[in-house]
């Protein structure tokens, strides 16, 4: 499968109108939303699984919220025991959610920690592919990222049945040592969807905060 990627430097992203989505994980009866808000965020980049999707035809768009959890030159990360990856805490937002509501929710879910606030907007990586459902031609996963603060210690993990089957658990990682990790699994046959996005995200937080003075923003 080709994957492709381009920066785009100044774009900005409005979030305008409400959508109803299915749940990326198919769940019967979960929807979610784009929440209207009178901000913008930047487009960090525009990433292509595929390199034939019909663009011109249908789009199922799917809205998703991720938590950077900075401390130092650590992230809190969902671990993935069974692949070996590292992702950012957050999910697909519901139906009557905020975007801060959905990331206390996943971060709990994902990592059982408390969201203690939200420090400010990374910015969006927006993915597309091949639809999966047949009523559509192409599928938009556009994930929004945000610096966000939690707090000391992890409760009980709360994990659909897929997270448990990929061993997801929370660890603080070197923001380096996970972008390591993660392009080591590139070569793999099928390696996790969303990994390609997560290491641009990485890279994104390394150049931008880590290396210029190693501490959170």
């Amino acid at each position: 499968m080709a994957w492709r990627a381009r920066a785009l430097p100044g774009r900005r992203r409005d979030f305008i109108g409400i959508v109803s989505l299915r749940a990326e994980n198919n769940k019967v009866g979960r929807t979610y939303r784009v929440v209207p808000t009178d901000t913008t965020m930047n487009i960090l980049t525009e990433i292509y699984r595929s390199d034939d999707v019909n663009f011109n035809g249908k789009i199922d768009p799917r809205d998703a919220v991720r938590a950077v959890i900075l401390r130092g030159q650590n992230l809190l990360m969902v671990y993935s025991s069974k692949v070996g990856d590292y992702k950012f805490p957050g999910g697909g937002v519901n139906v009557g959610e905020t975007h801060e509501h959905a990331l206390a929710r996943e971060v709990l879910e994902e990592c059982g920690a408390t969201l203690l606030g939200v420090d400010g907007e990374m910015g969006v990586i927006i993915e597309y592919d091949h639809a999966k459902e047949s009523d559509f031609d192409v599928f938009k996963m556009t994930s929004s990222y945000y610096y966000c603060q939690v707090g000391d210690g992890f409760l009980s993990q709360t994990l659909d049945e897929y997270e448990h089957a990929l061993g997801f658990q929370p660890v603080w990682i070197n923001v380096r040592e996970a972008i390591e990790a993660n392009k080591s699994l590139l070569s793999l046959n099928k390696p996790p969807k969303w990994l390609r996005r997560e290491i641009f995200a990485l890279d994104y937080i390394k150049r931008t905060i880590i290396d210029v003075d190693g501490n959170t923003p």
